[in-house]
C-alpha cells in the first residue's frame, strides 16, 4: 500500500523535513528509496540508514515504514540525538524570521565611525538657499558609508556655492557629526566652511505638499 513518510537530515536541527510517497511501483527496493532520499535531501554522503527520531531504531526495509511515520536519514554515521519532531518543523521558520529581523536591524544600525543604512533617505537643503528645493539623498542598502565619504557625496550632489560640504545640520542648526545621528525621512542642511544660516527652510516644502 502507498505510505507517506517524513524524512529529516541527520544532525540538521533547521531542516523542516521532506515528505515522500512510498509505493511499490515507485520504489521496488529499499535501496532505490534510499537513493531517492539522498538526491531529494541533498545530503553530502549517500543515505544508507533510516532511524526513528526518538528511539533511534533502525529501518531495515520498506516493510518497516509506516504511513505518517517520521524518520532520520543518515549515512554510515550514528544517529545524532536532536528533537527533530519539534525543532525540525517549527524552529527553522522562527529562526529564519529572527535572522531576517536581525538583518533588517543590521541594515539600519550604525557602524562605528560610519553608518550602515538600509532604505535610508532624507532631504538636504543648501545652506542659505531658499530658491532651490531640497536635494533627495538615498543611500544604498547594507553598505557601510564612512562619514567623509558621505560629505564628499553631498559635495558632488548638492553643489554649494561656497565649495565643499563640511558638515550637516538639522533645521534648528544643530550639527550632525556622525552617521549614528542621522534619522530616516528627516531634513538636513548642507553647510560648507561658512556658518549655518538660520532661514525658514520649511517654506520650500510647502509648494511640494
Amino acid at each position: 500500500p502507498a505510505r507517506t513518510v517524513l524524512i529529516y537530515r541527520n544532525g540538521d536541527r533547521f531542516f523542516p523535513g521532506r515528505r515522500f510517497l512510498v509505493t511499490p511501483r515507485r520504489f521496488p527496493t529499499f535501496e532505490a528509496f534510499l537513493d531517492d532520499v539522498t538526491q531529494a535531501l541533498h545530503t553530502p554522503l549517500a543515505v544508507r540508514n533510516l532511524f526513528t527520531p526518538r528511539q533511534g531504531r533502525g529501518v531495515t526495509g520498506l516493510g518497516d515504514l509506516r504511513d505518517g511515520g517520521q524518520y532520520v536519514a543518515a549515512g554510515s554515521e550514528r544517529l545524532r540525538k536532536l528533537d527533530y519532531l519539534n525543532q525540525g518543523r517549527k524552529e527553522p521558520r522562527g529562526t529564519r524570521k529572527g535572522l531576517q529581523s536581525r538583518h533588517r536591524c543590521l541594515a539600519v544600525l550604525p557602524v562605528s565611525h560610519g553608518c550602515a543604512l538600509g532604505c535610508f533617505s532624507c532631504s538636504v537643503f543648501r545652506n542659505g538657499d531658499l530658491l532651490s528645493p531640497p536635494f533627495p539623498l538615498e543611500l544604498p542598502k547594507r553598505i557601510p558609508l564612512q562619514w567623509d565619504t558621505l560629505l564628499a557625496t553631498l559635495t558632488e550632489k548638492v553643489e554649494l556655492g561656497s565649495g565643499a560640504v563640511s558638515k550637516l545640520c538639522r533645521l534648528d542648526g544643530t550639527p550632525v557629526c556622525r552617521g549614528e545621528e542621522l534619522e530616516n525621512d528627516q531634513h538636513y542642511v548642507a553647510v560648507g566652511k561658512e556658518e549655518y544660516k538660520a532661514l525658514p527652510y520649511w517654506e520650500l516644502l510647502v509648494p511640494q505638499e
